[in-house]
């Protein structure tokens, strides 16, 4: 399978329009598997035990669920255990280049443009946050001309300073640079990105960051959040993700292409991490895309 087997949305959206949106009320999720070159904040309320795709990501979702999606990403709801027959769902699509370089390296804007960059592993965003701001959501389109502007620019700056939004997809999976303000962990990273079906030892890695090892243990889980053999794991499993959805590769042969020692371990890894098991992850891919 190729990526070309996810279909390319092509949206509403013209070269003229700062963004558009829709808002409906559905019975069910029914739109495939799909990526546009616009970014996509995406409100759902009342459809709990809907199944959202994401990259490498699937996760069931609650009551509301608010997404922020970069240019180019997989994404998709899917119906899954959601039993509403009244789903509400907002979508706001914009230009990825609605705002410029220049306009975004400006002070006030430095929590918009950290998101925006965020926003290429997709993020979900915490209910209060949500719940916050779901009525000027909803409200957007009843603004018009240069006030409705204002409003999303508000908006995408009240989301960006919100506490607890989480990022979906590995960035293993889209390719992205690893930015951690520290060149140690720059350069780890980069080494492990490049060697994650070979084995690596903390002894190697600590040495590349020129630290002993219980430091640079020390050292990485305060600057990412998560233990060395974590960040690894995570790394291996985005590659393992782009695999299983672009390849057909067997699941035994990923696993040791990507430096997992054995099938069991990888399936109880992946599982802990994406709440599915690798077969189950690559039947949502291609049980529910579109050739083009």
């Amino acid at each position: 399978m190729t990526t070309s087997n996810v279909m390319r949305e092509i949206t509403p959206l013209t070269p003229s329009d700062c963004f558009t949106i829709f808002s409906r009320v559905k019975k069910k999720f029914d739109f495939p598997l799909h990526y546009h070159d616009e970014y996509e904040l995406n409100l759902i309320i009342n459809a709990k035990g809907a199944k959202r795709v994401v990259g490498g990501h699937i996760e069931v979702i609650e009551e509301v669920e608010l997404a922020l999606i970069g240019p180019n990403l997989y994404h998709a709801w899917f119906t899954h255990q959601c039993q509403s027959e009244d789903i509400t769902e907002v979508t706001i699509q914009f230009h990825k280049d609605l705002f410029d370089e220049k306009f975004l390296k400006r002070n006030q804007l430095s929590f918009v443009k950290s998101m925006l960059e965020r926003s290429q592993r997709g993020i979900s965003f915490a209910s209060e946050t949500i719940y916050a701001l779901k009525d000027r959501i909803m409200q957007l389109d009843k603004k018009s001309g240069f006030d409705s502007v204002l409003e999303l620019l508000s908006i995408l700056h009240d989301l960006s300073i919100s506490r607890n939004m989480k990022m979906l997809s590995d960035p293993s999976f889209t390719n992205e640079k690893f930015y951690y303000n520290s060149r140690r962990i720059e350069k780890v990273f980069e080494h492990m990105n490049i060697n994650y079906n070979k084995q690596i030892t903390l002894a190697e890695v600590a040495k590349i960051a020129n630290m002993p090892e219980a430091s640079f243990s020390r050292f990485i889980k305060k600057r990412t959040g998560k233990t060395f053999i974590d960040s690894l794991n995570e790394i291996r499993l985005g590659h393992a993700s782009r695999m299983l959805i672009d390849s057909t590769t067997t699941v035994a042969e990923i696993a040791y292409k990507c430096g997992f020692n054995n099938i069991s371990n990888f399936n109880r890894i992946f599982k802990r991490k994406k709440m599915c098991i690798p077969k189950e992850f690559r039947e949502t891919y291609t049980g529910n895309r579109v050739f083009i």
